[in-house]
């Protein structure tokens, strides 16, 4: 590990102890206080036990393995694991030892550390990210493979520096890089596949990531795998289906040959019903706790021009059936009759319509619109079944028309209130972008990725990033 890593990883232990040690007192103070004083010092032993089994929990799951922290669903997957686990083995341990104030605990002080764990976690992980977007805390990597996939891949970790990575430097098939220079993006083109061990050993990478190509046959690929297991570099090879990830993808073992198992999306089962209980339970949650504040944005809106509060669209779901999308009103009420005029001034992607500075939006509609407000009443069509809280973003007929075969796999699960478009800028994507995330959550759905989609999209709302 480099230094900064085992830093991080130290943090993160830290905050978990410190998570445990909180909600172990907390919430173990508060269950004390409804057991009998004829108990003893029960209780603290119980206390002591709990906390015990989360701290075991942990490392069992590997909850704390670097390669994991600082990125992506799994880290946080793996953490409630680990407090699932613990539950699980507390609840066990007071049914054999007939310790029925034990399930006090489970009930109480475990939810307690995932209360205090998770949002820890998430703010170490942003100071992470803030250090990574000046240039610290990166990983260097050596890519190798063709021009343009390594140009695709030094294009991508530019512009997500939160994924930790640096390419430092590229090997070719032919050791050029594009139109015969020594270069690609800027990054060296330090030699060819052939040498690739020898650039490695060399220069000190800790990722070395390898995109198919003819020239790596399994023979190869195995060689370059012996050559590289002693030295300090992780070696990551990409597979051709370079869009499918998460928990479609599975390594698995037939006669004698490693091969990449990867698994049909899930669009129904027990997983999609849990989801259903979800969005119809939390849409019906919001939609009481946030009544005042939808209640009083309707009055804004009706009080500006005493026009409807609802702006109803037809929008395509699930399978290809139509629905009736609602929102709040942000635009004056001749809009529509208004547009063929703008449509010249239009800076939306795709054909989506989309101007930053348009004029038919109310004052009180820009207020909505930057923080996302107007898309509120899209609860009661979660309730309703035609969205869900998580998913692509609502078509129109219109885009549903041009769709092509790949494209028309967004709707293959319902719409979302929220998803990876709206977390990834919004309006500020390119269309083919937009697309492409839409698919990636057709493909890679899970309910861990869901609930990161939910976290970052409190994030987004607050700025109002890609919101006009």
């Amino acid at each position: 590990m480099a230094n900064w890593e085992g830093r991080y990883r130290a943090a993160v232990i830290c905050s978990d102890l410190l998570s445990t040690v909180v909600a172990t007192l907390t919430a173990g103070t508060v269950v004390r206080h409804g057991l009998p004083a004829s108990l003893g010092h029960l209780p603290n032993l119980l206390s002591w036990l709990a906390a015990l089994a989360v701290l075991a929990a942990l490392p069992a799951t590997h909850a704390w393995d670097v390669r994991e922290l600082g990125q992506g669903a799994e880290e946080f997957r793996r953490l409630g694991k680990a407090l699932l686990t613990a539950a699980v083995g507390l609840a066990l341990v007071g049914l054999a030892a007939e310790l029925s104030h034990l399930r006090l605990w489970v009930f109480f002080v475990v939810p307690t550390v995932a209360l205090i764990a998770f949002p820890l976690r998430y703010v170490l992980r942003r100071l992470l990210h803030a250090r990574r977007r000046t240039g610290e805390c990166l990983l260097p990597v050596m890519a190798a493979g063709s021009v343009a996939w390594v140009a695709d891949l030094i294009e991508r970790t530019q512009r997500e520096p939160h994924n930790g990575w640096r390419i430092e430097a590229v090997c070719t098939p032919d050791g050029l890089g594009a139109d015969g220079t020594r270069e690609i993006a800027g990054i060296p083109v330090v030699g060819q596949l052939n040498e690739l061990t020898e650039r490695v050993q060399l220069g000190g990478y800790r990722v070395v990531a390898v995109a198919a190509d003819p020239f790596w046959t399994p023979r190869r690929l195995q060689q370059l795998a012996w050559e590289l297991e002693d030295g300090e570099a992780e070696l990551l090879v990409a597979p051709v289906l370079m869009e499918v990830a998460g928990p479609r993808l599975h390594v698995t073992g037939v006669l004698g040959l490693p091969l990449l198992q990867v698994r049909a999306p899930v669009f129904g089962g027990g997983r999609r019903a849990i989801k259903a209980a979800i969005d119809r339970l939390g849409s019906a949650a919001l939609l009481v706790l946030l009544a005042p504040l939808l209640i009083t944005i309707a009055l804004v809106i009706w009080a500006g021009d005493r026009g409807s509060v609802l702006y109803r669209q037809q929008r395509v779901g699930r399978d290809g059936k139509p629905f009736t999308i609602l929102k709040f009103r942000t635009m004056v009420r001749d809009a529509e009759a208004r547009l063929a005029g703008l449509r010249n001034a239009n800076q939306g992607a795709g054909p989506l319509f989309k101007m930053r500075e348009d004029p038919r939006i109310t004052r009180a509609g820009r207020v909505l619109r930057r923080y996302s407000l107007d898309e509120l009443p899209q609860l009661v069509n979660v309730l309703t079944g035609a969205m869900s809280l998580v998913g692509p973003r609502p078509p129109l007929p219109s885009e549903v028309a041009t769709y092509g075969p790949d494209s028309g796999r967004r709707l293959l699960v319902k719409p979302g209130l929220t998803g990876l478009w709206q977390i990834s800028g919004r309006s500020d994507l390119p269309w083919e972008e937009a697309i492409r995330l839409d698919l990636r959550y057709v493909e890679d759905w899970s309910l861990a990725l869901d609930a990161v989609i939910l976290w970052k999209t409190a994030r987004v709302v607050f700025t109002g990033q890609g919101a006009y």
